[in-house]
């Protein structure tokens, strides 16, 4: 079970299981919460009218909706199921299985320091929570980095921390992705074009960089880093080498970003 507490925040995207349906809606349970209970009306079910409810949620369903809101006094949450696109949903139920492995993975600390789970948050996991806002971030933190962490961090659950993270987390990266267009009128400007992409990738040969051909004149750069500052710096070193040598030859080069 999360060990979240008290209520959440309107607009808050929250991991549900659908324990009851009814023609006029359905009562969840929120996984982050406790296991305290929401309502989804119907209306908030799916856009449009809504014919058969139980064709679009049903008992023991995993959902991901809004809060639309709260009232802590009655314990009560307003849900919506409809206010949540597929991008959202995937995102936040990842969300959810991460902060569930690293709840597993405190649980392993535990053990290996031979304290109780509780005492372990009250070591390290709460303040984990506070600067990273979840428990898997605190986790990444550590793999992406693990020197620096130990500069912001000290105490006897530090070294079996990063030992547990190293063991069980896979560094996290972010892609991104943009367009060049480029042509050229030169008789040789099949081969400006691919001097002009070559010079692109030497420029981010340290780097992990991927440049293909979408369809001529069209060629996508991608670019992977740590974080998302580092992939764009690398994406404008990169395609800033590739245009200028195009353009110092005549040619033209834009750059879209996607």
């Amino acid at each position: 079970m999360s060990r979240a507490k008290g209520f959440p925040e309107n607009g808050e995207l929250v991991v549900c299981t659908v324990k009851s349906v009814k023609n006029f809606g359905a009562f969840v349970t929120l996984d982050e919460y406790d296991d305290k209970e929401g309502f989804v009306h119907v209306r908030d079910v799916a856009t449009g009218w809504v014919k058969y409810i139980r064709d679009f949620i049903r008992e023991g369903q995993k959902i991901v909706c809004k809060v639309l809101g709260v009232d802590s006094q009655k314990g009560h949450i307003d849900l919506s199921l409809k206010s949540v696109n597929e991008h959202q949903k995937r995102e936040k139920i990842q969300q959810w299985k991460n902060e569930k492995k690293a709840e597993k993975l405190v649980e392993i600390i535990a053990e290996r320091m031979s304290i109780s789970v509780d005492d372990a948050y009250d070591m390290f996991g709460n303040q984990m929570l506070e600067d990273y806002e979840t428990l898997y971030g605190a986790f990444e933190s550590v793999v992406a980095s693990p020197e620096e962490f130990r500069q912001d961090y000290s105490g006897e659950w530090l070294d079996t921390f990063i030992d547990v993270a190293k063991e069980n987390v896979t560094p996290p990266f972010v892609q991104i992705d943009g367009i060049l267009d480029m042509t050229s009128s030169a008789p040789n400007g099949v081969e400006l074009i691919k001097t002009a992409l070559l010079a692109g990738l030497d420029e981010g040969k340290d780097d992990d960089v991927h440049i293909t051909c979408v369809g001529s004149p069209r060629y996508r750069v991608v670019v992977v880093a740590a974080e998302y500052k580092e992939a764009e710096d690398v994406m404008k070193k990169v395609t800033n080498a590739a245009i200028k040598s195009l353009t110092s030859a005549g040619g033209v080069a834009t750059l879209t970003r996607e």
